[in-house]
């Protein structure tokens, strides 16, 4: 059980986890909104072609198109903009701690979302945690360190859109019954579609094209948003979706070493002492300490 999943959760991981340096090169020729567009244009066409071989059908009806659309909006088109706009004024390595705070998006989403659950103690003592943790990274006793405030700001918007995804597709796409492949296709499809005129009107930065950047949007367009989701798919179906969704940990420390190795970033002390602290109120929020994993 455990060897059938875990080299396409280590996989998933990296992938995610090298997603920020990814945006980060892609910047060098791309705007923010050339390199969401190319990120999603390349993950439907990598994804339209494993649900052609697999002769998997996409949805037919109106409605589950616009529903769809809505989640691509949540999980693609805003986030992809925004994480894109602040790797302009931040760093990869802070792009991707910050993405980690996203199960303590979701929770506070949740909780305003379904009002009649009441808030448990290790929730609350989660979330302070993490905001403790948040704090930490951006070194807040000092501003926000030598990250820009509009690129932090733009990070907590994307996170916060990854918070309200969770609960729209329970409500939503869950209950629609679609095979995941036919899901996550249309959502990119939708995604590229609404991103295009974006695209079109200002997604080119300069003519500079290094063999390293378009390797880069190629590795985040096909991996990062295409065989990425069969891979969640994967893990979800052989270990269950609380494995599945620990990746979340995983992604900060490959983006810390990445970030740090390979394009010089500075490390700060507390960056990573503060991602530690944001997994950690993550993983306590989440009820990991108190209770067994579900298979």
């Amino acid at each position: 059980m455990r060897k059938s999943w875990l080299p396409a959760y280590l996989a998933l991981g990296v992938v995610w986890g090298c997603s920020f340096i990814f945006i980060k090169l892609g910047l060098e020729f791309l705007t923010p909104f050339g390199v969401a567009f190319g990120r999603c244009a390349l993950g439907a066409i990598t994804l339209l072609i494993i649900v052609k071989i697999k002769k998997i059908k996409l949805p037919s009806d109106k409605s589950t198109w616009q529903k769809l659309w809505v989640l691509s909006m949540l999980l693609n088109v805003i986030p992809g903009i925004l994480f894109a706009y602040a790797e302009v004024h931040v760093t990869s390595v802070l792009a991707g701690i910050i993405n980690a705070t996203t199960p303590l998006a979701t929770l506070i989403v949740m909780l305003v979302a379904f009002r009649e659950e009441k808030l448990k103690i290790e929730q609350i003592i989660g979330l302070i945690i993490g905001a403790v943790g948040v704090m930490v990274v951006l070194g807040i006793w000092q501003g926000v360190g030598e990250n820009q405030l509009t690129g932090v700001i733009a990070l907590l918007i994307a996170v916060t859109c990854y918070g309200i995804s969770f609960p729209y597709t329970v409500r939503n796409i869950i209950p629609l019954g679609l095979k995941p492949e036919a899901a996550a296709t249309t959502q990119l499809i939708m995604a590229a579609i609404t991103l295009l005129p974006f695209y079109l009107f200002d997604g080119i930065s300069r003519d500079y094209y290094r063999p390293a950047t378009f390797l880069a949007m190629l590795a985040l367009g096909i991996l990062g948003s295409g065989i990425a989701y069969i891979w969640n798919f994967s893990i979800i179906a052989a270990a269950g979706s609380s494995i599945a969704s620990s990746v979340t940990y995983l992604t900060p420390v490959v983006a810390i070493i990445v970030g740090w190795v390979f394009l010089g970033e500075a490390l700060s002390w507390y960056e990573p002492v503060g991602a530690l602290l944001v997994i950690i109120g993550a993983a306590i929020s989440q009820g990991r300490f108190n209770r067994k994993v579900q298979i």
